[in-house]
Order: structure tokens, then C-alpha cells, then sequence
């Protein structure tokens, strides 16, 4: 059974850090690009950073460039979203997601990904 879970999203101040982690089971992550997304309330699921599959390209959205940062270990068959300095406007669920692609580079389309995560919750808040 494909599935990622997502864990690592909680409740922390302006300027706070989290490391989201996505665990990949049921199928090998390392042929897959993959995707960090987030929807906040009311307002449409934004892709926010991607990797690809040999990890010699990623991809940042401006809002969060200089402060996220993509990463995966495919030995562990995990990928990371270490949040930095972060905004009350990073409040949002944040989703993992994974793409079959034979681009050289990843995108942040969420209508091309593959499987999606359950989601976890990131509040920033003071």
C-alpha cells in the first residue's frame, strides 16, 4: 500500500523553527521527485519547494526561499522541510507529495503529483 505520513507540524512563535519529516512507505522514493505543498484556510494549495529525484535541482517559492529547506534521505525513504524564521503567514497544513518524472528538473504543479500525504498542521503564532 503507497503511503506518506507526514509528522512534525505544531504550534511555535514568529521566528520559530520546525523540521517537517514524510515518510514513504509501500514504494521506493528515490524514482520520484518530490513536493512540499501547503493550504492555508480559505485560500488554494500552494506548491512551496520541490527536489528531484537525484537531488541536483530544487526549487524554493519566493515566500519561503532563505528560510525553508528541502532535503530527503532515500535510504531512510524520508524527505524534510527545515522552516526557519517563520511568519504567521506559513500558518497553513503542510503536505508531502511525490512525482514520476523523467524532467531534469521538479515543479511544483500539484495536479502532477503522484501521492499525497494526510497533511500536518504548522500554526505560527505568538
Amino acid at each position: 500500500q503507497v503511503q506518506l505520513v507526514e509528522s512534525g507540524g505544531d504550534l511555535v512563535q514568529p521566528g520559530g523553527s520546525l523540521r517537517l519529516s514524510c515518510i514513504a512507505s509501500g514504494f521506493n522514493l528515490v524514482s520520484y521527485d518530490i513536493g512540499w505543498f501547503r493550504q492555508a484556510p480559505g485560500k488554494e494549495r500552494e506548491g512551496i519547494a520541490c527536489i528531484n529525484k537525484n537531488e541536483a535541482n530544487t526549487y524554493y517559492t519566493d515566500s519561503v526561499k532563505g528560510r525553508f529547506t528541502i532535503s530527503r534521505d532515500n535510504a531512510k525513504n524520508t524527505v524534510y522541510l527545515q522552516m526557519n524564521t517563520l511568519k504567521s503567514e506559513d500558518t497553513a497544513v503542510y503536505y508531502c507529495a511525490v512525482q514520476y518524472s523523467n524532467r531534469p528538473y521538479c515543479i511544483v504543479a500539484p495536479t502532477t503529483y503522484n501521492y499525497w500525504g494526510q497533511g500536518t498542521q504548522v500554526t505560527v503564532s505568538s
